[in-house]
């Protein structure tokens, strides 16, 4: 088994795909369009789904809107410098929630960014040391 991808309800499709792409940096991988049931779907990433875990942007035709609610927590990134890929989200246009500095009671260096739509993004410094990063 692994993991395929997270599901986020958005509330204006171009919008976060613009946001995910322009400003994280990911790939527009694939989008499907169902009229019948009144949504669309846009499937975004660093890698192609075959290689990694994506995210699947849903539009519900209509909906401007989402209450997040209290059990949604975040997506984390990795990256190369946390300080640095602050200051390329905040030129792209992105909304920086907490600056890098390490993680409370401990030294890992962290961030958190917010997409159009509230959801958390954490940007966390080099764990895994992917070759796709910010």
């Amino acid at each position: 088994m692994r993991m395929l991808h997270t599901m986020l309800r958005v509330g204006d499709l171009q919008r976060s795909i613009d946001f995910y792409t322009t400003v994280l940096g990911m790939h527009l991988l694939r989008t499907r369009d169902n009229p019948e049931y009144q949504y669309t779907l846009a499937f975004v990433g660093y890698a192609d789904e075959s290689e990694q875990a994506v995210l699947e942007l849903t539009y519900n035709y209509g909906v401007t809107k989402y209450d997040l609610g209290t059990a949604y927590g975040h997506i984390a990134l990795d990256v190369p410098n946390v300080a640095a890929a602050c200051e390329r989200i905040r030129a792209a246009g992105g909304r920086v929630t907490r600056e890098a500095g390490p993680v409370k009671g401990g030294t890992t260096v962290i961030a958190f960014v917010e997409d159009p739509d509230g959801y958390k993004i954490e940007l966390i410094e080099e764990q895994f040391h992917t070759k796709d990063a910010l």
